[in-house]
Formats: structure tokens, sequence, C-alpha cells
């Protein structure tokens, strides 16, 4: 039997989760997004709400949330705003690997101790010749007396500038391809390793974004995760769990962009009615709803695949490739609603729009879900 409705559990996360976007990330939003500044105090709340580790196991001091659990929060999250909301999520997302494949000496040691002491983690994995391309990893592991050195540069990292530990894939071998590649867990402290530039972003401005280098970074072989050559399916089964949430989160912000687009149009009076009542507002309007209900359900059902131990390949790149160009469609539209007002700063809608764009790129462009998803449907007819 098919239920959509929510358990009294999933209600009260639901509650949890709005309460704190509403009051802690939402009246925040446009001043970070002005300044571009890490929202360091809101994060050290999320910590204290239970908002940031979700996913991780109550044995290691994490929520211990199922993954339709975690699109709930983040859906809250984002619909407050989608940059700090990301400076939540991008730990969750980064643990994943660790949860996955990590030893239990690795979960209780670095999740453990990130649940217990507050540290944030970032995943590196996206560099300047390899990014929807991830076999194309030049970071180079090199074996040295049980050990491994890292040397490369990692760019476009969430969190970069401020994470306790780096979740990095590296190639033991370039010549074994996608199957030379190797996770590592790797301290801020590492000799050797620094964070470069911070990204100047037009969206998620609040999200901190920068590239991180490895130079001759010693990895006791202690720190890697899995086995050698795992690296891949690593990143790739990463990307199966995460791509929902982000599909979600562009959901969010789709909801916040026609909540605030409806109040609007019933608000604003044109040829002595509220332009909500002429049809071509309020069939935009519809087409809106419509769409974000369509998305959130995808989302769901990705999710839903990975709970029931299923492939969920093909439903994460549909969720992420459908929500991404749909949040792209709404915020757009939310600004059209608004007329000159919504191309104005004074006014939420064109920071949304702005918020949305990069939905449509990171991990993984629309094209590249499109490119899965099409892969998908040929394996079908091979079978």
């Amino acid at each position: 039997m098919i239920d959509f409705s929510l358990t009294p559990e999933q209600e009260a996360i639901q509650r949890t989760a709005r309460d704190f976007a509403q009051k802690e990330i939402a009246p925040a939003a446009q001043q970070y997004d002005r300044s571009g500044e890490y929202p360091q105090e809101i994060v050290k709340k999320a910590f204290q709400a239970g908002l940031v580790y979700g996913p991780v196991p109550e044995e290691y001091g994490g929520g211990g949330l199922g993954q339709l659990d975690q699109l709930i929060v983040a859906e809250e999250l984002s619909a407050g705003c989608a940059g700090i909301s990301t400076c939540i999520a991008i730990n969750s997302l980064a643990a994943i690997p660790l949860i996955d494949r990590g030893s239990e000496e690795q979960k209780k040691r670095i999740l453990g101790g990130a649940c217990r002491d507050e540290k944030l983690i970032a995943l590196c994995v996206t560099e300047p010749e390899a990014g929807s391309d991830v076999a194309a990893i030049s970071t180079r592991a090199r074996r040295r007396n049980g050990e491994y050195v890292i040397s490369g540069n990692k760019c476009f990292i969430t969190g970069g500038g401020v994470a306790d530990y780096y979740i990095v894939f590296a190639t033991v071998d370039p010549s074994r391809g996608h199957r030379g590649i190797t996770a590592f867990v790797v301290p801020r402290g590492a000799e050797g390793l620094s964070v470069g530039k911070k990204e100047n972003k037009m969206g998620q401005r609040a999200a901190d974004t920068t590239d991180v280098i490895f130079d001759e970074v010693v990895v006791p072989a202690a720190d890697r995760i899995g086995e050698e050559g795992e690296g891949f399916r690593i990143i790739m089964q990463t990307f199966n769990r995460s791509r929902p949430g982000v599909a979600i989160s562009a959901v969010g912000v789709a909801r916040a962009a026609l909540d605030y687009a409806l109040r609007y149009s019933l608000e604003r009076g044109q040829f002595g009615a509220p332009i909500f009542m002429q049809q071509s507002v309020m069939f935009m309007l519809a087409d809106m709803a419509r769409d974000i209900t369509a998305g959130r359900l995808l989302a769901w059902k990705a999710a839903w695949k990975v709970e029931q131990g299923l492939d969920n390949s093909a439903e994460a790149a549909m969720a992420k490739v459908f929500c991404g160009d749909m949040v792209m469609r709404v915020t757009t539209d939310a600004v059209q609603v608004y007329g000159g007002y919504g191309y104005v700063k004074d006014y939420p809608v064109e920071k949304l729009m702005r918020d949305a764009k990069v939905f449509q790129i990171y991990e993984g462009t629309s094209q590249v879900q499109r490119l899965l998803i099409g892969r998908a449907l040929a394996k079908k007819v091979a079978r």
C-alpha cells in the first residue's frame, strides 16, 4: 500500500526544521547573501538543534534519520535560505562515504568526534579538469612505506574554508582510469594541506566555496576509506544518496518563491483587481504549484528506493534534473509576477532566482543527469 502521509515522528522532525528555518535562517538570509560570510552562529545553533548530522547512526552521535526523514529536513531549511541550508547539509553529504564504507574505527573517531565536538566535513571531488567527468580525477595518492602521499588541487569545494575533515578522492594509478580512484579522510591540520581562494558566487553566497590544495600531504593507510580502487563506486553511491537531497532543496527554494509570488499577487492591484485574478498570472502560479509537487514526489521516490535497498540511480538523476530545471523556472516566474520590483534586491525573489541556478550545475549538471537517465533506459532494453 502506498502512503504519502508523514508519521508522527516525521511531523515532529518537520516542525523542528521549519521552526528553525523561520526563526534562525530566514531572518538572516538577506544579510548573509549581501556579505557572503559563512553563517557560523547559525550552523552552531543547527548543531544544538540536532540538524547537522541527521543521517549519521545514533551510536556515533548522529540523528539516525532515514533518507526520507532527511529530505523533510532539507526542504524546510532550504525554504529559509539555500545558501545557509547548504552550509548545514554539506556535512551530512560528506559523511556518506564514512557511513557506507568507513571502518568501525573511522566511524567512532571521525563521525563520533564530528558529532560530539561539532566538527565540519567537506567532500573533495571536483577538480579544474574533472567536474562532471569524475573518472578524470588527477589528484594523485602515491603509496609510500605503508602510507599515502596526496598531491593535487580540488575546486568548488563547499565548506572547504571551514571544514575540520576532508573526504578526498584521488587516484593511486592513473593508468587504471576510474578503477584507480580511492577515498581518504584528511584532517584540516595535515601538513601540506591549504585552502585556496574563496569563490565570489552569483547565488547561495553564504555557502563557503573554495579551492583545497594538497601538496605532498601524508595520509596513513588507516585513513583510507574502503579498499584501493573503490573510490569511484563510493562517489557514485554517495551521489545516488545525495541527489534526492539536492532535488528536495530545490523544492524548498521553489516553494518559498511560490509563497512570495502568491502573496504578492493577492496584494498587488492592477486594473481594479489583484493581479492574481488575471488568468495569465493565475495559470503561472498554478504551474508553479504543480511542478513543485511533482518534484517533491520524484525526490521522495528516489529516497524511498534507498531505504528499500534498491538501485535508485535513475530516479536520483530524474529527481535532480527535474527539480534543478523546475526551480530555475519557478523562481524566474516569481520574479515575473513581481514585475519591476522582482528585479530589485529589496524584494526577496531576485535572491531566490540567483540561488536557483546552481541546482542545474552542482552534483552533476542537468545535461549529465539526462545522460544517466538515457543509459538506464538503454539498459532496460538490453535486458
